[in-house]
């Protein structure tokens, strides 16, 4: 895949979607660091109903820390992996007071010092939050960079630094959406939705999947 067709695509995702963002709610860098810890493994929809009711009471790293795991289990007990998630939350709270003042970080080496904290994590918290032209390659991402060929790669960090370097600049920082959303709604993991696909032309999968 060349240049030339990259811009196309995601001239057409642009097109389709202009301002691509997050599902998970938030309000604060803070929500949206701790929404995404919780997310691993976990879909959008089950975060969110946790964090609504959470964040009304505790939203802020000092709340949360005074919150202490096991009340904290008690909101995000249906999401998978809630006992070690609930421990690196507070956790973490704890290190934002400690050693940023109760900000995030806009680094990504204070983002993954934090626990719980990965580079995906990280990503998504520069990308969302501070706008940075960084990106976050979950499942969804990794199979459209792969069956489109936009980056194949054998493992996250290869298509994550393709996609990065390949990426035509202007549209690096919303990639990150567009691409999880394709993968989520359209390029789907057991049957793709070719036929109703705004770059099916363009992509070069060869078992294309009419509906």
């Amino acid at each position: 895949m060349n240049t030339e067709k990259r811009t196309q695509i995601f001239e057409r995702l642009k097109a389709e979607n202009p301002e691509p963002t997050t599902e998970l709610r938030y309000g604060t860098p803070f929500e949206l660091l701790i929404a995404v810890m919780l997310s691993a493994q976990a879909t959008d929809v089950s975060v969110n109903q946790a964090t609504g009711p959470l964040f009304k009471v505790a939203n802020t790293p000092t709340a949360l820390a005074a919150l202490g795991v096991e009340r904290l289990k008690g909101y995000i007990k249906r999401i998978g992996l809630f006992n070690t998630k609930a421990e690196n939350v507070i956790k973490t709270c704890n290190l934002l007071i400690e050693r940023h003042g109760g900000e995030v970080p806009a680094d990504r080496a204070a983002l993954e010092a934090l626990p719980g904290v990965g580079r995906k994590t990280a990503n998504v918290v520069l990308n969302t939050a501070f706008g940075q032209p960084t990106m976050a390659v979950d499942t969804h991402i990794f199979r459209v960079a792969n069956r489109t060929r936009i980056a194949p790669g054998k493992n996250v960090r290869q298509v994550e630094d393709k996609l990065v370097r390949w990426i035509p600049k202007p549209y690096l920082k919303d990639a990150h959406h567009w691409l999880i959303l394709h993968g989520r709604y359209v390029c789907t993991a057991r049957k793709p939705r070719c036929g109703a696909c705004v770059i099916e032309d363009l992509c070069e999968f060869k078992e294309k999947v009419e509906d």
